[in-house]
């Protein structure tokens, strides 16, 4: 805090950055060109750090690794990996085994991190001894630097003790991790500060099968990838209807809630919503009339939320949103389901992102399950069958600038 009580920004407390002066006849060192090195780089740092945020920018995919043929990369095991191979590695028995692709990543410091080759991981070999046993690891990359090329010094340091040979460059390069304990996550709601965040991108959750069977596919899980940004924005991840299905008058009913206090429409999200903007007129259901006789005419069905979460008090990951009034569905009709995410704000006080991208927010597990975590059948309107642009699945909502309304709608008929 200030003289004033304005509080400081993060970070303010740093020594203000020096740069060189040239001035002609100056001695310079080596001190002195690593200090304008360190100064270049640490404003470049400062920027991504501060103005763009950080995570993943593309690339890094998890994938398994078949048994027959080596793809490229080899082992990610590098020369400054100081962990013995365990005796059945030694044996030549390889354990379950993924590739980490190329790509690129910034970490909540500010350095890139540039994979250029795939990297191949045993996960066994990977993880500290005492964590070998796991069931569900996670994988993922962070900075690192070594010296290279060593060079005979022309003359010492008459300051000191130096070697004959010094390294002459650095090379950027990065590491693997492997732990089979959860990370925490960051739940900064603004991460324009000091660096001190977690130094390991995690990029995936990996369920790790007994023996040396690769993982299958569906077994690792990249949505605890962070995407590169300032935040990362609250989505919605499930529905507990197909969007552009078509339902019967009694599926419909039970679907609404029409006449069950348990039963209702349930949205559930990727993170912490306020309970609090759960108010009237956040989602609307107007049906309308198809078949013959009024067709095309609509009317709004009341409703209203339900006690969302587990007796939940400040914050929810999902509501349930039932129908209150007596109107009857007829066959021909439509219902329109409208969310407006703008007005629900998560655990920092940002808008849900809501946009219904290609309505393919998967559907939820069950009817009354709302923490379920399944997917529609592969060929559904709602389901999981194709990969977003990103190539991180499942779908959910949201384009990345925050707010919009979700809208959605299934068909009815008679039987």
């Amino acid at each position: 805090m200030t003289e004033t009580g304005t509080p400081v920004p993060a970070g303010a407390d740093e020594p203000p950055p020096r740069r060189l002066r040239y001035f002609h006849g100056q001695m310079l060192g080596a001190r002195d060109f690593q200090r304008e090195q360190d100064y270049h780089r640490g404003k470049a740092r400062l920027r991504l750090r501060r103005l763009l945020g950080y995570g993943v920018v593309c690339g890094l995919l998890v994938e398994p690794v078949r048994e027959h043929g080596c793809p490229p990369g080899g082992d990610a095991r590098g020369p400054d990996d100081d962990r013995a191979a365990p005796d059945e590695a030694a044996a030549g028995r390889r354990g379950p085994r993924v590739r980490v692709t190329p790509g690129l990543a910034v970490d909540p410091d500010g350095n890139e991190i540039t994979v250029r080759d795939a990297h191949v991981v045993d996960l066994r070999r990977a993880l500290p001894p005492e964590e070998r046993d796991a069931d569900t690891v996670w994988v993922g990359v962070r900075y690192a630097e070594r010296p290279v090329e060593p060079t005979r010094a022309v003359y010492g340091d008459a300051c000191g003790d130096t070697d004959d040979c010094a390294y002459g460059w650095t090379e950027e390069c990065h590491r693997i991790v492997v732990t089979g304990s959860e990370p925490p996550a960051d739940e900064r709601c603004d991460t324009c500060s000091a660096p001190g965040g977690p130094g390991v991108l995690w990029l995936a959750r990996v369920e790790v099968p007994h023996g040396h069977e690769p993982p299958r596919a569906d077994r690792i899980h990249m949505d605890v990838r962070r995407p590169f940004g300032r935040h990362v924005p609250t989505v919605i991840t499930g529905v507990n209807w197909i969007h552009g299905h078509t339902y019967t008058v009694d599926e419909a009913r039970a679907l609404l809630g029409t006449q069950d206090q348990d039963a209702g429409l349930v949205v559930r999200f990727s993170g912490d919503v306020r309970t609090d903007s759960l108010r009237p007129g956040v989602v609307d259901l107007q049906v309308v009339e198809g078949g013959s006789g009024r067709n095309a005419s609509t009317w709004f069905m009341g409703g209203a939320f339900t006690e969302p979460g587990d007796g939940c008090g400040e914050f929810t990951r999902w509501f349930r949103y039932r129908q209150t009034t007596r109107e009857t569905l007829q066959d021909g009709d439509r219902v329109l389901i409208t969310v407006r995410a703008a007005f629900l704000l998560d655990r920092c006080r940002r808008p849900v992102d809501g946009t219904h991208v290609g309505g393919r927010v998967p559907l939820i597990a069950g009817p009354r399950d709302p923490a379920g975590a399944g997917a529609a059948d592969a060929g559904a309107p709602g389901g999981g069958a194709d990969l977003p642009p990103s190539g991180v699945g499942p779908w959910t909502s949201g384009t990345g600038a925050g707010g919009d309304v979700f809208e959605s709608w299934f068909f009815v008929k008679e039987r």
